[in-house]
């Protein structure tokens, strides 16, 4: 079936359709330029997996950018993403006179809309997002790491001033993407470490749950689905995040656990799973692989849809693994399908 019709997306992610899994690949550009032909030709193989190649010209070599809030990146370079180096809040000396970017100024919205537009127009499922680390990583981005935990646990008046601030600023984003009526917003942010939340969960509660309901429920009053990568641990908060109005949750499989996942979020909301990047893929065998793929499809999908797959390729990964995982998509992306 073709995934990608408005029509057949929108069932799946609402659970209103067939079983059918979609899997997407996204391979490292360093990767694919030295395999293409093997690339190529598992693409020919494997028709109903979506294989992409990321490729951020600007992260090709290594370098140093500042963003528009004034916070210096260091990119290492082999497209892969980078760390904030010099922090504009690094001290609270700095918070009176500290100007946040205008919210409506650097994005050229005029294209956007003619996108979404053309999207619909093709009957595609349209969508529209915002930077990866959009609020909670935009925190630690501005403070620092651990200025922004001395501030959690001292709750420093001052944090949640810039809490209103980045609040502020993305409800006068959203309410401008949500007026071209996509599909869906993507939002990403990394709330989790390997083990925990870097934070209490009674400390996320209060201070970042109610900024991601204000946020999300622009979207969710016009019916537009909320989307949330989030990277790392993030059991203790996963009926949280439903509840602020996420309604396609992207989370790491091995991390939280497919246990956890389906007596969670199995039913309740969308699953875009992420799979495992850090054990098997990298270090399994080809059999592993498989098994792991299956048992994913297995323990989380549903016969009228619901959940897809996502797979990120990096550099150290073997090449045969890689395909492997695309393989393994194919043989099982129909598996709830009756």
């Amino acid at each position: 079936m073709n995934w990608k019709k408005r029509e057949n997306f929108l069932k799946i992610i609402r659970r209103e359709g067939c079983g059918f899994v979609p899997c997407r690949v996204s391979i490292n550009g360093k990767i694919w330029d030295e395999n293409v032909e093997y690339f190529e030709n598992i693409k020919k193989e494997c028709k109903n997996v979506e294989v992409g190649v990321s490729r951020n010209p600007e992260r090709e070599k290594e370098n140093f950018k500042e963003d528009e809030w004034g916070c210096l990146w260091h990119y290492p370079g082999n497209y892969l993403s980078g760390q904030v180096v010099k922090h504009p809040l690094s001290s609270w000396d700095f918070f009176d006179s500290y100007i946040p970017p205008d919210p409506l100024k650097n994005r050229n919205w005029e294209e956007e809309k003619n996108r979404i537009e053309k999207e619909k127009k093709d009957g595609l499922f349209s969508g529209a997002g915002v930077e990866h680390g959009f609020f909670y990583l935009r925190l630690t981005y501005l403070r620092g790491f651990e200025n922004f935990m001395i501030d959690v646990g001292l709750r420093e008046p001052r944090l949640k001033k810039l809490i209103e601030i980045l609040t502020e600023y993305w409800k006068i984003v959203i309410k401008k993407l949500v007026e071209f009526e996509p599909d869906v917003i993507y939002f990403g942010d990394d709330l989790g470490h390997q083990n925990s939340l870097p934070i209490r969960p009674e400390a996320w509660r209060e201070l970042i749950k109610p900024s991601y309901k204000e946020i999300f429920s622009v979207c969710r009053k016009k019916n537009i689905e909320v989307f949330l990568h989030t990277d790392g641990y993030i059991v203790d908060i996963i009926p949280d995040l439903i509840e602020t109005g996420v309604t396609i949750l992207n989370p790491q499989d091995l991390v939280n656990g497919l246990d956890n996942i389906e007596r969670l979020a199995k039913g309740k909301i969308t699953i875009d799973l992420d799979i495992d990047r850090q054990k098997i893929t990298v270090f399994g065998k080809p059999e592993d692989i498989d098994e792991h793929i299956k048992k994913c499809i297995e323990k989380l999908g549903l016969e009228k849809g619901g959940l897809l797959l996502i797979y990120g390729a990096y550099p150290g990964t073997p090449v045969e693994n890689i395909g492997q995982v695309i393989k393994s998509m194919e043989k099982y992306c129909k598996l709830w399908c009756k």
